[in-house]
Parts: C-alpha cells; structure tokens; sequence
C-alpha cells in the first residue's frame, strides 16, 4: 500500500515506438554496374529500394584488368598501350555513370560514384566490406558495351552471392517493364539530381 493509494489504483503506461521499416532493414545499399541493359535495370531497381528504405547509395563500377591482360596475351593490344586503354576505359565508366545518374530515380538520393580495377567480383566483396553495404543489387548475368573489359557479371554475381555476408538481390533479364532512358552524356550534358547528392569515392 502506498500511502493514500492502492496498487490497484495505479496505472502503469508503457509506451513502445515501433521501429520504421527503414531502421531495421537496408541503409548502404551497393549497385555493382558494368552498363549492360541488365546492369541498368538492377540500378533502377536498386534506386527504388533506397528511395523506400532512405538508404545511401553506392554506385560501382570494375574495370576488369584480366579481361586486358587477355587481349594483350592475343596480341589485340599492345602491353605498352595498357596505360592508354585504362585511362581510356576510365573516361569512358565516368561517362556512362554521369548517364545513369540522370534518371529520375536518383533524384533525393544520396549517391556515392566509385570506380575500381581488378577482379571485379573481388573488388565488389572489397567495397562490401569498406563501406559496409547492407544490400547488393546486381544484374544477374552481363553483357558488353562494346569493350570485352566490361563483360563480367555472368559468373560474378554467383560468386558475389557465395562470397559476401550481406543479402545480395540479383535481377534477371529482361525484369518487368523498367523503362527510364538513361541519358547518354557523351551527347547530352548531364544534370544534377535535383534534390540529392552525388559525390565520388576517392
């Protein structure tokens, strides 16, 4: 008895804030690309996801150096061009990344731009790691834009998804109806993402 009151006459309130979805599931989300068409319709996908998970989001691209190694061991390019070709090759991912970025999905976005050589599905686990990515989006198996160096997502995402400690999504080909041109900035300036920000690793 607690003096004038009775236990019977206290009222206990206990209030409970139920999580949001968003803290308890996906805030680094990583979006491996190599711009094939399926590369491009797991990016969209993966905007959508951070947009409803208000996740940060990290684009990345690998330009395979093995694939380089092979066309030097063929004899289709020079050893001595090999700093020629990645800077090449460098310019090039810049580009296609600043076309990707101009869909309307990436406006509000936090969006960091990183570009790595190596082994791309090394690389991928290595960036999963660094930056601590909750969620991988990646296209299920890959293409090429032209260049043999940006073929790679057929066997990756199968070592990704043995590899990484992280749930990995990976998007068939074609997947549904996901029909955003992306903008080629090579003939077209690219714009900012209204309302988001993009930034690139160093």
């Amino acid at each position: 008895m607690i003096f004038g009151t009775s236990l019977a006459d206290i009222q206990i309130n206990i209030h409970y804030e139920v999580p949001k979805m968003s803290d308890l599931l996906f805030q680094r989300i990583l979006l491996p690309v190599d711009f094939a068409p399926i590369s491009r319709e797991a990016f969209l996908l993966g905007l959508r996801l951070a947009h409803q998970f208000q996740a940060q989001v990290f684009l990345l691209h690998v330009i395979d150096t093995k694939s380089l190694d092979a066309l030097n061991a063929l004899g289709l390019a020079l050893p001595s061009e090999e700093k020629t070709q990645k800077k090449r090759l460098n310019h090039q991912a810049r580009l296609l990344a600043r076309g990707l970025l101009t869909v309307p999905e990436a406006k509000g976005l936090q969006i960091t731009r990183i570009l790595r050589e190596g082994k791309p599905f090394v690389e991928i686990a290595r960036t999963v790691r660094a930056e601590k990515i909750d969620l991988v989006v990646m296209g299920s198996y890959g293409g090429q834009t032209g260049d043999i160096s940006h073929m790679f997502f057929g066997s990756t995402a199968e070592k990704i998804v043995r590899t990484v400690t992280c749930p990995v999504l990976t998007v068939p080909y074609p997947f549904k109806n996901l029909t955003t041109k992306v903008v080629n900035p090579a003939s077209s300036p690219a714009k900012r993402s209204k309302g988001g920000t993009v930034r690139r690793a160093s």
